[in-house]
């Protein structure tokens, strides 16, 4: 499986507690490098707390569950 289908479906997984609050993530794009670019979408997009949920939520479920991801970042 390449990497882009192990975020998408770890994604997957993630989404339900962000819809529970109104907010989703969409996959952009997965680099070489092991960045995975996300946007950040409904109540997510201008939420104060997004920078703590893209980096102690997405981020850290990502990295936890699949090595190669270095980082994540909203685009």
């Amino acid at each position: 499986m390449e990497l882009k289908e192990k975020v998408s479906k770890e994604l997957e997984k993630i989404r339900p507690a962000l819809m529970g609050d109104g907010g989703d993530v969409k996959l952009i794009e997965v680099t070489d490098d092991g960045e995975v670019k996300v946007e950040l979408q409904g109540s997510c997009r201008g939420c104060p707390f997004s920078q703590m949920t893209l980096k102690y939520g997405i981020e850290k479920q990502l990295k936890d569950k699949i090595p190669e991801v270095k980082k994540v970042t909203a685009v």
